[in-house]
């Protein structure tokens, strides 16, 4: 097939209603009947555009039914990784075999997780159900969200399972449920001609690596790069000042008329 644009969604596509990304934009997302994200409509004008050089291919840590809220009105999206690349949907229902395949890769880190829960079970920060999502990773809502992160490291084992915050939420990950493993998984199972991934979070670090070339914004590096040069050259910034899902949908239709090396 041709080239493959794996794309993360909140803050790379799409924008919740509380991000000011201009009066020109159109909403994408419904819950409870309210307008809770939207897209700028020059990207949606560009992700029509690259849809029809590359299949795009929606990646994101949302459960089935958080992406399945999301209606780009782009057409037919023939795949789409969600639960942080350990669901794929074909054609938008789940493929099994992904699914199981996905379970025996973060089998070792089982125990880790259950005790994860345990922890967090009896945790007085926490402030939000604990979700133990696809029975594929950990997630919660806490105060003082950093002490939490560091309390769970000290007592699980961090080669088996990552653990890191994002604002108030805390999520426990097996390691080997990435969605850099899900694009090396993609590559196998699709043979693509290229990658291209774009995220803006810890989650995308992984994916981006992998990828043939990985997009991320401006400042992307030194937030996630722990103070060493931890990315690969074919890692590329944005440019800053302007909406990341407009900078990076366009640098896609320059690449299409010269491939990545």
């Amino acid at each position: 097939m041709n080239g493959i644009l794996c794309a993360d969604m909140d803050n790379t596509i799409i924008y919740s209603y509380k991000r000011n990304i201009g009066e020109n934009k159109l909403n994408v997302e419904l819950y409870n009947g309210r307008e809770i994200s939207f897209i700028s409509e020059k990207t949606h004008d560009l992700l029509k555009k690259v849809s029809e050089k590359m299949t795009i291919i929606p990646t994101s840590t949302r459960t089935e039914e958080q992406y399945k809220r999301i209606d780009l009105d782009i057409g037919i999206v023939p795949y789409a990784l969600v639960c942080n690349g350990g669901v794929l949907l074909v054609n938008g229902k789940r493929d099994r075999e992904w699914y199981l395949e996905s379970l025996q890769i973060i089998r070792n880190s089982r125990p880790e997780m259950e005790k994860a829960q345990q922890i967090l079970a009896g945790d007085s920060r926490r402030k939000f159900e604990l979700r133990f999502l696809d029975e594929l990773f950990i997630f919660t809502k806490c105060e003082k969200p950093e002490e939490v992160v560091e309390d769970l490291q000290a007592k699980l084992a961090t080669k088996l399972v990552d653990v890191f915050h994002n604002g108030e939420k805390v999520y426990v990950v097996p390691v080997n449920l990435s969605k850099g493993m899900a694009v090396r998984r993609l590559r196998k199972r699709l043979q693509p001609a290229y990658i291209i991934a774009a995220g803006d979070s810890e989650f995308d670090v992984s994916m981006v690596e992998e990828s043939d070339l990985g997009l991320v914004p401006a400042g992307f590096k030194k937030i996630y790069g722990n103070g060493s040069d931890r990315f690969k050259e074919t890692v590329m910034e944005m440019e800053a000042g302007r909406l990341f899902s407009e900078t990076l949908l366009e640098k896609c239709l320059v690449l299409y008329f010269k491939e990545p090396d």
